[in-house]
């Protein structure tokens, strides 16, 4: 199992740009699925993106996909999330999950589907 570790949150302005990192520590990071997802105090746990194992096939939502990239390096262990353009709305605590992989293309787009969690990052947006 690897454990993963969510950093790069923080304030930012309206049109604004984060880059979210999942760091993994443990088993062989390349062997696991990562998928990222959001939650809003209230609301249930939203799927943002997900990767495979190798980096080669992505899922990014339908609301974030002109905004949001996935990607990851298996060298340092870390899958990055790019946000460009943010919005109020993309406010929220942004958690990172892990899974043995599908296949080196395959990826989860339920949270269910995810068996390692990271703590959390905080993203707000606001002016």
């Amino acid at each position: 199992q690897v454990q993963p570790a969510e950093s790069g949150g923080g304030l930012v302005q309206p049109g604004g740009s984060l880059r979210l990192s999942c760091a993994a520590s443990g088993d062989t990071f390349s062997r696991y699925a990562v998928g990222w997802f959001r939650q809003s105090p209230g609301k249930e746990r939203e799927f943002v993106a997900a990767i495979s194992r190798n980096g080669g096939a992505t899922k990014v939502a339908d609301s974030v996909k002109d905004r949001f990239t996935i990607s990851r390096d298996n060298v340092k262990n870390t899958v990055y999330l790019q946000m460009i353009n943010l919005k109020p709305e993309d406010t929220a605590v942004y958690f990172c999950g892990s899974r043995l992989g599908p296949g080196p293309t395959g990826y989860y787009v339920r949270s269910s589907s995810y068996d390692s969690w990271g703590q959390g990052t905080q993203v707000a947006v606001s002016s």
